[in-house]
């Protein structure tokens, strides 16, 4: 048991698993800020444009079934929430692929920025034959 708690607490505390949470905490509420933005200002305009419609109210009523003794209720296919989820995800599937993109453009120049070799030390010896030749030189 205290080697499993061990474990835990070696991935609980590495950066990876603290950064998952920290994304997915994130992702939720940029998934609300994204599905207001969709419900609130850019269904509306695009539902006045085709004549007034609420995206939300449209759907699809199944006809209700009569049993004999028992009426069953009508069923509905609300494929009007359906396009604003697919609106949602669109925005969200882009932003995300932005943020990647950006990422990635990031670490590639980073990558792509050649180091300099480090020019080696010359030793006392090559320090004393250098100024050796130098002098005969003159």
């Amino acid at each position: 048991m205290g080697k499993f708690i061990n474990e835990f607490k070696a991935f609980a505390i590495k950066g990876n698993a603290v950064d998952m949470a920290v994304g997915v905490i994130i992702g939720g509420a940029f998934g609300k800020i994204v599905t207001s933005v969709v419900n609130d200002i850019i269904m509306p305009p695009i539902g006045w444009l085709i004549g007034g419609v609420n995206f939300s109210d449209l759907k699809v009523t199944l006809p209700a079934l009569d049993l004999g003794a028992e009426k069953l209720a009508p069923a509905t296919i609300n494929y009007g929430s359906f396009i604003q989820t697919l609106f949602d995800f669109t925005i969200i599937a882009l932003c995300v692929f932005m943020l990647v993109r950006g990422i990635n453009r990031l670490s590639k120049k980073n990558e792509e920025k050649p180091k300099e070799p480090e020019k080696p030390k010359m030793t006392n010896e090559e320090k004393l034959l250098t100024e050796i030749r130098d002098l005969l030189k003159k």
